[in-house]
């Protein structure tokens, strides 16, 4: 629904990555005050690589972590950069930079700082800031005219600050808090257990015997890249049933071998598979994935993360007791993560002017009802409640708003990306063969506009 009402509120935006920028520019398009609490330097979030990891616990259990960013020193996108602009705001080639099609991690944040200049973002954000609580002002208050009480601690001076908001969105991730399997004997097992998160580069690795823990993405590359140092990988997967560029991958290389899960870890160094077979392993790495954490957050239970279920969202976004005062922009997973971000940022700008309401409490709590029947009826796991994998859903949210659709030839880049990474895992990103679908790509509005000012 769509109002006349124009209210101007004092938000709080939790992280500076790419779905905090967007939150705070669309926010301050809308009429809000803006402030963005960043704990880090710099912006970027994830994308603001981190070398120095030395001061972090090894399997990241710690509550509140010290390093944010899990990106490893030679990751490069897994998808082209012509997906992952925002709407008005391309992510184009540069002369002097990284001009591949699938850049590496500088890149991105390059073109975040681009973004954060050209719409002059970075006024409103406190660096070097961490928050360490954000409650209900009036716990007994629920409802439109909530305010939030938000403590932030200065990272340098120490000192703690506490602020009263109309509105909170957190923005903070989900690729930080490592999200670890649970295994017999991981506690006695002596030697070095570390979770990717803290994984930079492969020669503290050299003449090792590794063990790596899940073949996702991050499974993929890590052990593709330890097959130059590393004595031995031994890739440890929920099956044995992979994709044809991971075949090529192993068969390519003497040193790489696949095992299905891990039974158990033993004292003496034993790493025992659930086939029987075993290795004398120096050092397992586990690359399993991240959890949502929030852990500055109070809701006195309204909201919760029940086995990286985070709820319950309305659409992935909204606490329907709670919203529009607090939302979250970034939660879901497996989409073009960019236009969605916008998507979001837009639709919550909008609901705190009053320019746009949302459904009554009892129909946004049934809409999450049907949409856990319809994850459960199709057999996704609770842990996977928010991998969309969807372009119909992207759309669909966006219509909230009147947002664009996704073009088709977004759609297609990602597909075909996708595609031939199972094929070819080692080549994909630099044997591309789509080179009319990467010219209607380039001619459409999304690159031939120049992007409009702030």
């Amino acid at each position: 629904m769509v109002s006349e009402r124009n209210q101007s509120k004092h938000v709080c935006v939790i992280g500076a990555g790419p779905s905090g920028l967007v939150a705070a520019r669309e926010l301050r398009k809308e009429g809000h005050s803006v402030v963005v609490i960043e704990q880090n330097h710099d912006i970027g979030g994830q994308w603001l690589y981190e070398p120095k990891v030395e001061g972090e616990e090894a399997l990241g259990k710690s509550t509140f972590l010290k390093v944010h960013s899990s990106i490893y020193d030679s990751l490069r996108l897994f998808s082209p950069r012509e997906i992952m602009g925002f709407s008005d705001f391309p992510f184009v080639v540069k002369k002097g930079r990284d001009m591949r099609r699938f850049p590496g991690h500088r890149e991105l944040l390059l073109y975040l700082q681009d973004f954060c200049e050209w719409f002059g973002l970075r006024e409103m954000i406190r660096f070097k800031t961490r928050v360490e609580y954000v409650g209900m002002l009036d716990s007994d208050q629920v409802g439109r005219d909530l305010k939030w009480v938000v403590k932030s601690r200065d990272m340098e001076s120490e000192k703690v600050v506490e602020e009263v908001f109309d509105a909170v969105v957190v923005a903070t991730g989900h690729y930080s808090k490592p999200r670890l399997p649970s295994i017999k004997g991981m506690d006695v097992w002596k030697r070095k257990q570390m979770h990717s998160h803290i994984y930079r580069d492969p020669e503290p690795f050299r003449k090792e015997v590794v063990v790596v823990v899940g073949n996702s993405l991050s499974g993929q590359d890590i052990s593709m890249e330890l097959v130059d140092v590393a004595k031995e990988i031994h890739l440890s997967a929920k099956s044995l049933e992979i994709s044809e560029g991971l075949a090529k991958v192993i068969s390519k290389h003497d040193s790489l071998h696949l095992h299905l899960e891990i039974e158990s870890l033993h004292e003496d160094g034993r790493v025992v598979f659930v086939d029987g077979s075993w290795v004398m392993a120096d050092t397992i790495i586990y690359c399993t994935g991240y959890s949502y954490a929030f852990p500055f957050l109070d809701t006195k239970g309204i909201v919760g993360v029940d086995d990286d279920r985070v709820g319950p969202l309305y659409e992935h976004t909204f606490p329907p007791s709670l919203a529009p005062s607090l939302s979250f922009v970034g939660i879901p997973r497996k989409l073009i993560g960019f236009p969605f971000f916008e998507s979001q940022a837009i639709w919550i700008a909008q609901l705190l002017s009053g320019k746009r309401t949302l459904p009554s409490f009892h129909d946004m709590m049934q809409s999450i009802k049907d949409f856990y029947h319809s994850r459960e009826i199709a057999g996704v796991p609770k842990h996977n409640t928010h991998d969309l994998a969807n372009f119909e859903y992207c759309d669909k949210y966006g219509d909230n708003v009147g947002f664009p659709h996704l073009e088709e030839w977004r759609k297609e880049l990602c597909i075909s990306a996708i595609v031939k990474a199972e094929v070819d895992l080692e080549g994909y990103r630099d044997a591309w063969d789509d080179v009319e679908l990467l010219q209607v790509a380039l001619q459409s509005p999304h690159f031939t506009q120049f992007p409009r000012s702030p």
